[in-house]
C-alpha cells in the first residue's frame, strides 16, 4: 500500500449544510454523481456522505459510527489492486467489513477497520485514474 489517503469521506446529517460550510470557508465543489458532494483538495478531495447511507455501505449501525463518522479512502491504480490491499491490511491486523465489490457508480471497492478502529475504503475508480506519482482528483484530472 503506497503512502497516501486520496478520499476523505464525512458522513453528515444534513449534506446541504455541511456543503454551505465548506462553500463559506471558500471551497468549491467539483462535479459529482448525485447523492455525494466533493470538494477537490491538493492531490485529495472531502467528500460529503449521508451518515446512514455510509452505515449502511459499510454494514454497521450508525450507532458504530457515530455522529461525525468518517472513511479514509486509498485508491488504487487497478480493480485487482483492492483486493490485494485488502489481503494487506487483513494481514497487518485489520478487520475486514465488506470484501472487494463492484459498486453503483461503476467503480470497485472494500472496507476494514483498523485496529485502532478507524474506516477505511480501498477503492478503483476508473473515471478518476491516479496520476504517476500517485495523485487522485475526484474527475481525473
Amino acid at each position: 500500500m503506497e503512502q497516501r489517503v486520496s478520499l476523505i469521506t464525512l458522513g453528515v446529517e444534513d449534506m446541504q449544510e455541511a456543503a454551505a460550510f465548506y462553500e463559506a470557508l471558500g471551497w468549491k465543489r467539483a462535479e459529482s454523481p448525485d447523492g455525494v458532494i466533493a470538494f477537490d483538495l491538493i492531490s485529495q478531495t472531502l467528500g460529503l456522505y449521508p451518515l446512514q447511507a455510509l452505515a449502511d455501505e459499510v454494514g454497521l449501525p450508525v450507532s458504530e459510527l457515530g455522529k461525525g463518522g468518517v472513511s479514509l479512502s486509498y485508491n488504487t491504480r487497478t480493480r485487482e489492486d483492492v483486493a490485494q490491499v485488502l489481503a494487506a491490511a487483513e494481514a497487518a491486523g485489520a478487520e475486514i467489513l465488506k470484501a472487494a465489490t463492484d459498486v453503483f457508480w461503476g467503480g470497485h471497492h472494500g472496507y476494514f477497520r483498523a485496529p485502532d478502529g478507524q474506516l477505511w475504503e480501498v477503492a478503483h475508480n476508473p473515471f478518476s485514474p491516479l496520476s504517476a506519482q500517485g495523485a487522485f482528483c475526484w474527475n481525473g484530472y
